[in-house]
C-alpha cells in the first residue's frame, strides 16, 4: 500500500500518527509481506527566515511530531524546551519579538540553514534532517516532501492600524493573532517554483491519495498551487479523499475560520468539500469525509459521515481506516 498524504499543521501531523499506525497494523496482519510506505506532501508557505535562520514551521511540526520529538500541549515545537536564547535576543532588542524560536529547535533551523547556504535543496536537507528522528513505523516507510524545492512564502494582504500592509503570514498570525481581515493570500514565488523531487512520480504510483484535515487556504492550498501538482493529483489512478477540517461549523484547531471567507468558501464542511471539488470535473475529490454530526451534498463526490475529531490514538487510527476505506471503495 503505498499512500500520499497532502499535510500542514498540527492536525495534518496528528493525522499522520493515525494512518501510520493503521498501515503498521495492516502490514503486521498480512501474510503478502510488502512494505507499506506513506509520502507526505509538506507545505512551505509558512516558511520564513527568523534571525538569519531558515525555518520551516509545517515540514518540522510533521517531522517532530512522527519522531516523537513534539510538544503534545502546545502541537508545535520540542519537547522540554527551553527558551534562554530567546530571552536573550530580546535582551539585545533584536526583533522580531513575536517569533520564538527554542533552544533545542533552534538547532535544527542552524544545521537547515548552513546546508541551504552550502546548496543543498531543501528536499536533501529535509531528508537529511529526518535520519535524525526516524520516522518509520514498525514496518511503515515514512519519507516528507516538501511541497517545492524553490522557496513560496505566504503573505497576507490585509489592513493594520488602518492601513493597507501585506505581512508574512506568520506574522498575520502570531504577532496580530489572526485579527486583522484579510483582502487576499498571496502565495510569493510561486511562479517560479516547480514541484518538490517525487511528488509527481509519489501521485502517479500512489494506491491512495489523502487530503489531511488541514488548514484547505494556507496549508492545503499552496500545495495545490505549486505548478504541476494539482495536475498530477488529477491525473492519479488513485482515489482522492479528503477529511474535512470545520466540524459542526467550526474549526478544530487553527484560524481556518478566518482563512476560508478571504477565499469566499463558508465556514461549513460542505463550503470546503465544495471548495476542493470534485475530480469528475474541474476538481481534486473522490471521497470526502464529513464529522458525523454534519451533512454535506457535494456533487460528484461521495460523502460519508464519520467521527472526525482526533480526541485518541484510536479516534485518529479509526478517521484513517475510514479514509482509506473509501479510498479503496
Amino acid at each position: 500500500m503505498r499512500v500520499v498524504v497532502l499535510a500542514g499543521g498540527v492536525g495534518g501531523a496528528r493525522f499522520l500518527l493515525g494512518v501510520r499506525a493503521l498501515l503498521d497494523d495492516e502490514a503486521a496482519r498480512s501474510t503478502s509481506g510488502g512494505q507499506p510506505q506513506i509520502q507526505v506532501i509538506v507545505n512551505t508557505g509558512d516558511d520564513l527566515t527568523v534571525h538569519g535562520l531558515r525555518v520551516c514551521p509545517d515540514l518540522d511540526t510533521v517531522m517532530y511530531t512522527l519522531g516523537d520529538g513534539i510538544d503534545t500541549d502546545r502541537g508545535w515545537g520540542r519537547r522540554s524546551e527551553s527558551w534562554q536564547a530567546k530571552e536573550e535576543l530580546a535582551a539585545y532588542g533584536a526583533e522580531p519579538f513575536w517569533f520564538g524560536l527554542g533552544d533545542r529547535d533552534i538547532a535544527t533551523h542552524l544545521i537547515r540553514t548552513r546546508m541551504l547556504d552550502a546548496g543543498y535543496p531543501l528536499s536533501e536537507v529535509t531528508a537529511a534532517l529526518c535520519e535524525r528522528w526516524h520516522l518509520d513505523g514498525s514496518a511503515t516507510q515514512v519519507q516528507l516532501l516538501p511541497m517545492s524545492d524553490q522557496r513560496v512564502e505566504t503573505h497576507v494582504v490585509c489592513e493594520i492600524e488602518g492601513a493597507r500592509r501585506v505581512v508574512h503570514f506568520q506574522e498575520w498570525w502570531i504577532a496580530h493573532h489572526a485579527q486583522p481581515p484579510v483582502e487576499e493570500f498571496v502565495f510569493v514565488g510561486l511562479d517560479d517554483s516547480l514541484p518538490g523531487p517525487g511528488i509527481v512520480e509519489a501521485l502517479s504510483a500512489a494506491d491512495a491519495v489523502l487530503l489531511a484535515p488541514s488548514n484547505p487556504v494556507v496549508s492545503i492550498g499552496p500545495i495545490l498551487a505549486v505548478p504541476g501538482v494539482r495536475a498530477a493529483l488529477r491525473e492519479s489512478s488513485a482515489r482522492v479523499v479528503g477529511l474535512s477540517p470545520i466540524v459542526d461549523g467550526a474549526v478544530v484547531r487553527g484560524m481556518a475560520d478566518k482563512c476560508l471567507p478571504a477565499v469566499g468558501v463558508p465556514v461549513t464542511a460542505q463550503g470546503v468539500g465544495r471548495h476542493y471539488g470534485p475530480r469528475k470535473s474541474d476538481g481534486i475529490l473522490d471521497g470526502w469525509l464529513v464529522h458525523e454530526s454534519d451533512t454535506a451534498d457535494v456533487p460528484g463526490v461521495e460523502v460519508r459521515m464519520v467521527p472526525l475529531l482526533m480526541r485518541s490514538p484510536e479516534a485518529t487510527i479509526a478517521m484513517a481506516q475510514a479514509a482509506l476505506d473509501l479510498c479503496r471503495g
